[in-house]
C-alpha cells in the first residue's frame, strides 16, 4: 500500500520537475565547476545521487522500491520527494540515509 501511495505522490512530483530542473539550471548557470561536494539528503538531485555506485547502493538498501520512480524524480533531493512519500521518506529515514552518505 505505501507503494502504491509513494507511486502516486512521485507522479504529482513528476508534473513540477521539469520546472523546478529548469530552476536549478538557471541557478548553476556560469558557476565553475567544483570539486566533487559532498552527498547531501537535502541539496544533491536523486539523479546526481544515483551516479555514484556507492551512493546509489546505499539509496537503495534504505529504499528498494525508488528505483521505479528515478526517471520521474531525478531532479529532486529526497527532502523534496519526502512529503509526497505518504510517509515511506520520513526524517528518520532522512537521517538515515545521510548518515550512510557522510561515510561515502
Amino acid at each position: 500500500m505505501k507503494t502504491i501511495a509513494l507511486a502516486a505522490a512521485l507522479a504529482l512530483a513528476a508534473v513540477s520537475a521539469p520546472a523546478l530542473a529548469q530552476a536549478q539550471d538557471h541557478a548553476n548557470h556560469g558557476a565553475a565547476a567544483a570539486p566533487a561536494a559532498k552527498l547531501s539528503v537535502e541539496s544533491t538531485p536523486i539523479g546526481d545521487i544515483i551516479k555514484n555506485d556507492k551512493a546509489k547502493a546505499a539509496l537503495e538498501k534504505a529504499l528498494p522500491e525508488i528505483t521505479q520512480f528515478y526517471d520521474q524524480i531525478a531532479t529532486m533531493t529526497l527532502s523534496q520527494v519526502a512529503p509526497m512519500s505518504q510517509g515511506a521518506i520520513d526524517d528518520a529515514k532522512l537521517k538515515e540515509i545521510q548518515a550512510e552518505f557522510d561515510k561515502l
